[in-house]
């Protein structure tokens, strides 16, 4: 059987040239962010001078590197003396971050020029989540079984991304990494934001296509951007009124994405829904720009010349950014495939004038002997025919994707 090579397409408007290494402080809160970011640099300014393989071997999907630092003396104030790091398939996820257009030095940039910013965690697991500086990716911290999970996932989940040229609602996985302080391991995922660095998310939901246990609880409605579920979503009346194109694309991709899920037994995942509303936005614009002409403030005034690219600074928690006094008036033909590319615009007729975020999260559970025990568990408790959230793959996959197709038009 001849295996071909398939080739990365090529970013463009940058010639290839290595990063240099800067002395860097890598000033955060607590040693676990300082050692991280330590450690993404470290990496990608390694990987800076290894060719890149024409394809990848069946070894890079086990290989990993290692880097050991005791007696560290340089910016001992934000370091810990004894630290390690270990990045997994540094090859896999350099290629991974080239098909899903990110440049290596952005992707450092992002994850170093500032310590990383927690934000709430939506889920039961309890999960530490932050956010780049810039907001443009999203860190999670993972147990081990996850990893192994990961590990197991990626070389088929690899193949998937080439076969559909990254056009995907699957998380986008960018690196992986172990971090050790004080003798604490701590495991962390690296994944791009579904929602935008610089439009405020309104409203969001984490649906599943299930009814039973699927309500925001009441601690999480008290938060400044809370996860609604799929009940609420029923109970608001909410759509996604995308019109008939953008509805055959979106659910063409999801089906193929739920496919593929399917075909590898894992179940429980979610689509995650951000909801930006333009009219909301602008509103909250002109209340800014009065408020800052009040206190005195100009754009010059709040121009600092220190945010990320775009003219926005690093928004506020959580999966919010808030538009900045400064920003540019922004409609529906603004958006930039590298912020927004996750979203769809309201179709043109839409009453509101709205702009979704859409694409699967929480795609790690696979359907074993634990999730086929709660399953027999919630059928006594609740009926065979209740629609509760842990149900077989196939079926949880056709459920899925019904009540998607349901609420778009």
């Amino acid at each position: 059987m001849e295996v071909k090579a398939s080739k990365v397409p090529k970013l463009p408007g940058r010639k290839k040239k290595p990063i240099k290494q800067k002395m860097k402080l890598f000033r955060a809160n607590e040693p676990l962010l300082s050692v991280f970011m330590w450690g993404v640099n470290h990496s990608i300014n390694e990987l800076s001078h290894v060719t890149v393989p024409v394809m990848l071997m069946p070894d890079d999907f086990k290989a990993f590197s290692k880097t050991r630092v005791d007696n560290h003396l340089f910016n001992k104030e934000s370091m810990p003396s004894h630290f390690k790091v270990k990045e997994y398939c540094p090859l896999v996820f350099r290629n991974l971050r080239e098909r899903f257009g990110i440049y290596e030095e952005d992707y450092m940039n992002s994850l170093t020029k500032s310590q990383p910013l927690d934000v709430d965690s939506p889920g039961r697991s309890g999960a530490r989540f932050l956010h780049s500086c810039d907001h443009m990716f999203v860190i999670k911290a993972l147990v081990s079984e996850e990893i192994e999970q990961m590990h197991s996932l990626l070389k088929v989940y690899h193949q998937y991304v080439v076969e559909k040229h990254a056009d995907t609602l699957l998380p986008q996985y960018l690196g992986m990494y172990r971090v050790t302080v004080n003798d604490t391991e701590t495991y962390l995922v690296v994944m791009r934001n579904v929602f935008s660095p610089r439009l405020t998310v309104h409203k969001k939901y984490d649906l599943k296509g299930s009814t039973i246990d699927r309500n925001a609880s009441d601690k999480e409605k008290a938060k400044d951007l809370p996860t609604y579920k799929d009940n609420d979503f029923v109970r608001d009346e909410s759509r996604m009124y995308i019109g008939d194109e953008a509805k055959e694309k979106l659910l063409n991709t999801l089906n193929a994405d739920v496919e593929f899920l399917t075909s590898l037994n894992l179940m429980d995942y979610s689509l995650l829904v951000g909801i930006h509303d333009c009219e909301r936005a602008e509103s909250e614009k002109i209340q800014e720009e009065l408020m800052a002409a009040e206190n005195g403030v100009t754009d010059s005034d709040d121009s600092t010349g220190s945010g990320p690219p775009g003219g926005y600074d690093a928004p506020t928690p959580p999966d919010s950014p808030r538009l900045q006094a400064g920003f540019v008036n922004f409609d529906l033909e603004n958006m930039d495939p590298k912020l927004e590319q996750f979203a769809i615009k309201s179709r043109p007729d839409s009453l509101r004038k709205e702009i979704y975020f859409l694409a699967l999260i929480d795609m790690l559970t696979h359907y074993g002997l634990k999730k086929r025990t709660a399953a027999a568990a919630k059928s006594v408790k609740h009926g065979a025919n209740a629609e509760i959230s842990t149900v077989k793959p196939d079926q949880y996959a056709r459920r899925f994707m019904d009540f998607v197709t349901k609420h778009v038009e």
